[in-house]
């Protein structure tokens, strides 16, 4: 039986969610949909402060033709039924052709979204601060990757500040000083938000990264504006606000599993998996409201945790 709730039971990430949506090739479903909720609560706290979020195309672009399948198949013949014709007409078969290559207003990229922060009695400005959430495509030696990280790197000579959400632990952070998660390294961490502040110039700015592990809330970040004025964001509410408002967990996530691709979080984080998994099994048979309860993760050993694991696959 499977054993599931509406509110995330993970601290931080919902490792399950993110597995299979990187499995499945789903980020799609959350990207937008997150951007969405995000703006909404900076704006709640960017209006008073004098400075707005609106929501922007992405400076990532996600190639339909990367879905999990074909929008529909394509035939090469079009097969009419011509029975209604008279019989000395001739018959006449021709090719098909791709739908773009007749409608010349069909694009072949859906953007992402992102969020950019702007002075309210200067909206039409360049912004102040922009914010990306990382999409699968626009990791690693892509061509769509290089072409994020060329407008990445041209947004920061214009000034703004830039904020990189990296919620994919199954391909390498854009930063490689951050160390690389997919080589198992125990120091590395899966997800980072990182802020890059490149005033007064890109060679004198600074940094910040906030990087976190499974089972941690996702970091309060700093995102400096104007004048002195930051912006203090709570990441991770808009992140449970996401998820428990898309009731994700009612049909995505199953308590009783680990997560797709298990092997693909280090150890340190497998264990970290197990424990909670662990914890949220004894609730569930001791009776408690998953909705409600306060659920520890169980006290298990490193090597405890794995055995377990290696009993679950």
């Amino acid at each position: 039986m499977a054993i599931r709730a509406r509110r995330n039971l993970f601290g931080g990430v919902n490792p399950h969610l993110h597995s299979r949506w990187q499995a499945r090739r789903g980020w799609h479903q959350f990207h937008n949909v997150h951007i969405t909720y995000t703006v909404v609560m900076m704006r709640a706290q960017l209006l008073p402060m004098g400075y707005t979020a609106q929501v922007e195309e992405s400076l990532q672009v996600r190639r339909l033709d990367a879905a999990a399948t074909p929008l529909a198949p394509r035939a090469d013949i079009l097969i009419s039924d011509l029975r209604w014709r008279d019989p000395g007409t001739a018959l006449l078969a021709e090719p098909t052709l791709p739908l773009e290559q007749l409608l010349d207003d069909i694009d072949t990229e859906h953007p992402y979204s992102a969020i950019a922060l702007y002075r309210r009695d200067a909206p039409d400005e360049a912004p102040v601060a922009w914010i990306e959430l990382l999409s699968p495509s626009n990791k690693g030696a892509a061509e769509d990757a290089q072409k994020y990280r060329a407008k990445r790197r041209a947004l920061l000579q214009s000034g703004a500040v830039f904020v990189e959400i990296d919620y994919l632990h199954e391909t390498p952070t854009t930063f490689a000083s951050l160390g690389d998660y997919t080589s198992g390294s125990p120091e590395a961490k899966p997800w980072h938000i990182v802020v890059l502040d490149p005033r007064p110039d890109l060679r004198s700015g600074r940094g910040q990264p906030y990087g976190f592990v499974v089972d941690q809330p996702i970091p309060t970040v700093t995102i400096p504006l104007n004048a002195g004025d930051r912006l203090v964001f709570d990441f991770d509410a808009a992140y449970q606000k996401t998820y428990t408002e898309m009731a994700y967990g009612l049909e995505m996530v199953d308590y009783t599993l680990l997560p797709d691709s298990f092997e693909r979080y280090n150890t340190l984080d497998q264990a970290r998996i197990v424990a909670r998994l662990t914890a949220i099994r004894a609730a569930m048979e001791s009776g408690a409201d998953l909705e409600t309860a306060d659920i520890m993760p169980a006290g298990l050993t490193l090597e405890e945790a794995l055995r377990l694991a290696a009993d679950w696959r």
